[in-house]
């Protein structure tokens, strides 16, 4: 038997084995605090890969020291790391995956208690080994330590760092990196006239809003080769009244297609609380929009945690590929789980394991 989501997905020169993917997701794992991944991640990662995965997307990757959300999170900000996320690549590669990395800046939303940490969230102060934070506008998240709005010089650093971590996934030998434009983090924050109330060429239309995420894309793609698959995650939508609609999102990814990046990651919310009402696969209408007014490949997330329901999705044309999150961490091999419920025979199932992953059975 066959299934579309068990089908080749093809982007620029990179083909995956299937349209299952592993969608980024935070481990605040680095215990030295230097954002250099460990054996934890290399063991992380490879586990994924060798479930069946079709692409396994490393967690967000800070482009610069306090671009990170927590003291435990990655980063590709100096060659130090580039080796270690070599060994990543590696073990994602080990087991048959396409390996790819999500190059991002927190912004507001950085310095940070990390998930793991026993306390009740919030901000570290610099005592606790905490950072100043930096946003288009000097507008904390909620709940979060005040903020410092962003100098014109001081954007084109961050642009600038997001050019060199890109320079250092390529060598580190990521097959696909991409943008974090979603969950309210750095970029989301210019995005969002919520969080944006600058008065400059980065602030007040869409257009201005988006400058940030272009400029970042342009000089991400100058940095990476030709057939390099170049990706961006957005929020099509905040769910709170006068922010980011999923219409601005479809017009900002057709500009960022004009850009260099060829597929869209649609994700929803983070950039200020909201009451959002989720069921499997509710942020699937709005990748579907997305795909259909920017004309671009998309990728569709959200509480996809069934065969069927990912078959359904890829097979009636909303997504190309399909990100599982929660379904992938609580069950390393759910790509095989899947083929072997929809009776699809796949080649990549690990010698060691074919006596029970032989769907015939």
């Amino acid at each position: 038997m066959t299934s579309p989501i068990f089908e080749p997905f093809t982007v620029r020169s990179m083909t995956t084995r299937n349209r299952l993917w592993v969608p980024p997701m935070c481990q605040y794992s680095v215990d030295e605090r230097n954002g250099i991944p460990t054996n934890y991640h290399e063991h992380h990662y490879n586990a994924l890969s060798r479930g069946g995965a079709g692409a396994v997307i490393v967690e967000m990757t800070s482009v610069l020291p306090e671009g990170r959300i927590s003291p435990l999170c990655l980063g590709l900000w100096s060659d130090e790391h580039t080796a270690a996320h070599a060994r990543i690549v590696q073990a994602i590669h080990d087991g048959g995956a396409k390996a790819g990395v999500q190059i991002a800046h927190a912004g507001r939303k950085a310095s940070s208690v990390a998930e793991r940490v026993s306390r009740d969230g919030g901000s570290l102060s610099i005592e606790e080994g905490g950072w100043e934070t930096f946003a288009p506008s000097a507008i904390a998240y909620p709940g979060l330590k005040e903020t410092t709005a962003l100098t014109e010089e001081r954007i084109g650093e961050i642009v600038d760092a997001f050019g060199a971590a890109a320079q250092r996934a390529v060598k580190a030998g990521y097959d696909f990196l991409e943008i974090h434009g979603a969950h309210g983090y750095l970029i989301t924050q210019f995005l969002s006239p919520l969080s944006n109330q600058r008065t400059d060429e980065y602030g007040g239309s869409l257009e201005n809003r988006a400058r940030l995420v272009r400029r970042v894309a342009r000089t991400m793609r100058a940095k990476m080769p030709a057939d390099m698959p170049l990706l961006v995650r957005l929020s099509a939508t905040e769910f709170v009244e006068g922010g980011i609609t999923v219409e601005e999102t479809a017009q900002v990814a057709a500009w960022l297609k004009e850009d260099g990046v060829d597929m869209a990651d649609i994700s929803t919310s983070g950039n200020y609380p909201a009451p959002i009402k989720v069921y499997a696969g509710y942020q699937t209408p709005m990748a579907a929009q997305v795909k259909r007014e920017a004309d671009i490949p998309v990728a569709a997330v959200g509480m996809i945690n069934s065969p069927r329901l990912a078959e359904y999705i890829v097979g009636s044309e909303q997504a190309d590929v399909v990100l599982v999150g929660r379904e992938a961490l609580r069950n390393n091999s759910f790509a095989l789980s899947w083929a072997k419920e929809l009776k699809v025979d796949v080649d990549y199932v690990p010698s060691q394991y074919l006596r029970a992953w032989n769907t015939r059975r």
